[in-house]
């Protein structure tokens, strides 16, 4: 157990079987009285955003989530397999849970999974991974002004905006946070 005094950015910790992270905090002492603490937590398990108030001195339960290294193997239509780094086990986990970032995903990218326990609650990609385009539209130089672009679509689907110098067989890193065109990537 910790005091609300300690809840910081980035604190994980528990309240009624549901597990928080602290993304902002906020200490407000008044003339009179105690001091109020006020947080935005993001559930780990659902992934909504609220804010929370304590009074000071209150306590919560304090957890340790532990970040795990997997590498992803496949997809088999309904689950997506990986293999732990370390320990060579293979979770499965379902492909719904991953959204559009699915789309990220090739065959040995890393990432990482965040547990509690024996479960898994969250995932954290690399900051950029790198594709290879699988198709391409047709641009012409001359049709905009400026910042000529044209879409692709790389070899898990993910579709891009990148520039018109960028053709079929290339490769290209993408940033996936943002899902924007980063670079071509020699090979």
């Amino acid at each position: 157990m910790i005091d609300s005094n300690q809840l910081r950015n980035g604190t994980n910790f528990t309240v009624d079987g549901e597990i928080f992270k602290v993304l902002k905090y906020h200490h407000n002492k008044t003339g009179r009285g105690g001091a109020t603490i006020k947080v935005q937590v993001r559930n780990l398990r659902t992934g909504g955003t609220r804010e929370m108030s304590f009074n000071s001195g209150e306590r919560v339960e304090d957890i340790f989530i532990e970040t795990v290294a997997v590498e992803y193997l496949y997809d088999d239509g309904e689950f997506l397999t990986f293999m732990n780094i370390e320990t060579y086990e293979q979770p499965q986990l379902r492909k719904e849970l991953f959204g559009d970032d699915f789309l990220y995903m090739t065959p040995n990218l890393q990432i990482k999974l965040m547990t509690y326990g024996t479960e898994i609650i969250d995932y954290e990609l690399p900051p950029n991974v790198d594709h290879d385009v699988a198709d391409a539209e047709m641009a012409v130089a001359g049709d905009t002004a400026t910042g000529a672009t044209k879409k692709v679509t790389t070899e898990t689907g993910l579709s891009v905006t990148v520039p018109l110098f960028v053709n079929v067989g290339d490769r290209i890193r993408v940033d996936t946070r943002s899902g924007e065109y980063v670079t071509r990537v020699q090979d």
